[in-house]
């Protein structure tokens, strides 16, 4: 097994310095901490009563349910936005002038456009076409058109960073343009990518918080409803953001073991961009997914 990483290993002083540093930045992050919590109290946010409300039964099956409806339009988002960037990614990789560029315009265009205001045409534009639909689907689909321009650019980067032969090869055996890139290209692409589609899922969770905006009732939402409702907006907020964290920091966990998993399964090295430590719990892992 090999590994491609970036920069040299770190020397006795560059580890010394690194541990001076984490410690540092250790002590500045309580200190911190500290000072916000002492004010919290002074202006009695800390009040036992303001936070009892997050132990109510129905308040927690109302959060719930908003997290839930989070997790639904993210996951649906995320099909969509696989579809969309697929499509646009075997466009700009098209022999065809035409195709390439209308891809090509698409992706630039729709990389640059705000999501936010992307769900606000969507639902305030589609309606006077005549076309409705519920909220959850307002905010799908400007999460899929939005980031679907960001994935096409993430598979046309992993096609491409494949070896050409792969391509040729396949072709040499018989197989057409379209089964060489479905059997052969993608499959080693996707495992290559793996980790930035999961980074971009993490985005997409998090964008669905845009859905206040069109009053879809996703965790944020309601949260600001519960949150007005009891006088304690600051409290709930902080549990929903404790919600959007303990979704979304096991999901990078998770792409590296199924790079892991797969690198073992069929083969190859594994490569890290990062300090040796990732590297050597990488190797770990390998060794016992292998």
């Amino acid at each position: 097994m090999t590994a491609a990483l970036v920069g040299d290993e770190l020397g006795p002083r560059g580890r010394r310095r690194v541990l001076a540093g984490s410690v540092a930045a250790g002590v500045v992050i309580s200190g911190l901490v500290a000072i916000g919590l002492r004010r919290f109290a002074a202006r009695g946010q800390l009040d036992p009563e303001l936070w009892s409300i997050l132990a109510d039964p129905g308040v927690v099956r109302f959060l719930l349910g908003g997290l839930a409806n989070t997790l639904k339009a993210a996951g649906a988002g995320m099909v969509g936005a696989v579809a969309v960037g697929t499509v646009m990614a075997l466009g700009r990789l098209s022999r065809h002038r035409l195709v390439g560029w209308l891809a090509g315009g698409y992706v630039e265009f729709f990389r640059g456009f705000p999501l936010l205001l992307l769900i606000l045409f969507s639902a305030l534009g589609l309606p006077r076409l005549g076309v409705d639909l519920p909220l959850f689907w307002y905010l799908v689909l400007g999460l899929a058109v939005y980031n679907g321009a960001v994935l096409a650019e993430i598979f046309r980067a992993g096609i491409l960073s494949l070896d050409r032969g792969q391509r040729e090869a396949a072709l040499a055996v018989g197989l057409g343009p379209g089964q060489a890139m479905r059997l052969v290209v993608l499959p080693q692409a996707v495992r290559r990518m793996l980790p930035a589609i999961v980074g971009q899922l993490v985005v997409l969770l998090k964008d669905t918080s845009l859905g206040y905006a069109v009053l879809y009732e996703e965790l944020l939402r309601r949260a600001q409803i519960t949150g007005a409702f009891d006088g304690n907006l600051l409290q709930v907020l902080l549990a929903a953001a404790a919600a959007y964290i303990a979704v979304n920091l096991p999901l990078s966990r998770v792409a590296r073991r199924l790079e892991v998993r797969q690198r073992g399964r069929y083969g190859g090295s594994v490569e890290v961009r990062g300090a040796p430590e990732d590297l050597v719990a990488v190797q770990d892992e390998a060794a016992a997914a292998g």
